[in-house]
């Protein structure tokens, strides 16, 4: 059967992509993010959040409706989470494109006869979730999980429409990232020089390239440390120019 999306869908899809892009919000997914991605996608629950589930060690946990209506007990999630195929795929396999959803995994018997479902799952209400995972830094998994009640699973329509935010969504959120990261606060001559020292220059080439001495390239290095509280070039560099966010 060939799933059908329409104009009205892509405007949405699109929506919720501005509203990351524009957002200002200092952690995770901007509010009208969630909510136009709960209006994509119909559920009862849109949850952004962001683990470590070898340590067991949360880091982000958005939800909509509030908070209030999500009852969170991560002691009877991390319990179940290894032995439950659906809620470990990503960190098991390293699979992080794949749209997933419970039923994918198990039948609705074999699902309720699960300890996630017993222990957690069924004191939210949830019978049907679908999810996509965002790139994350190594250890962690950050999931966009959609949630139902009782009534109809998430279907092909939803699948295929989270199919096609995702790489977009991924970008995004890395733009984002990048957005929170503070700048240093350093001159303008100050960053050229840096900017010469990443690319591996050393001191005598960066004071022939900025006609100045090499005892001035020193200097600016002294203040440069000061300014990044750092001791050596590599550490100044790695500070300067970080490594894209995950």
């Amino acid at each position: 059967m060939t799933e059908t999306v329409r104009a009205a869908h892509l405007h949405q899809l699109l929506a919720v992509i501005d509203a990351v892009r524009t957002s200002v919000t200092p952690a995770g997914l901007p509010t009208a993010a969630l909510d136009l991605a709960g209006e994509l996608v119909p559920c009862d629950i849109v949850s952004f959040a962001e683990d470590a589930p070898a340590r067991q060690q949360p880091y982000l946990d958005q939800t909509r409706p509030d908070a209030e209506y999500y009852c969170l007990d991560p002691a009877a999630f991390y319990r179940h989470y290894w032995a439950s195929t659906y809620c470990s795929y990503p960190a098991r396999t390293g699979d992080l494109t794949s749209v997933c959803t419970i039923s994918d995994f198990y039948t609705a018997r074999q699902w309720h006869s699960t300890g996630m479902y017993a222990d957690y799952h069924r004191h939210l209400g949830v019978e049907a979730e679908v999810a996509l995972c965002l790139s994350a830094p190594a250890g962690r998994i950050r999931r966009l999980s959609f949630l139902r009640g009782p009534g109809p699973d998430f279907d092909g329509r939803d699948r295929l429409l989270l199919a096609l935010l995702r790489p977009y969504l991924n970008e995004t959120y890395q733009e984002l990232a990048r957005r929170r990261r503070p700048v240093p606060d350093l001159t303008t001559r100050q960053w050229e020089l840096l900017t010469l020292l990443a690319e591996g220059h050393s001191n005598m080439e960066i004071a022939d390239h900025l006609v100045v001495s090499v005892t001035t390239v020193r200097k600016h290095l002294e203040n440069i440390f000061q300014r990044l509280d750092v001791t050596n070039r590599t550490a100044a560099i790695a500070k300067a120019f970080p490594a894209p966010p995950y």
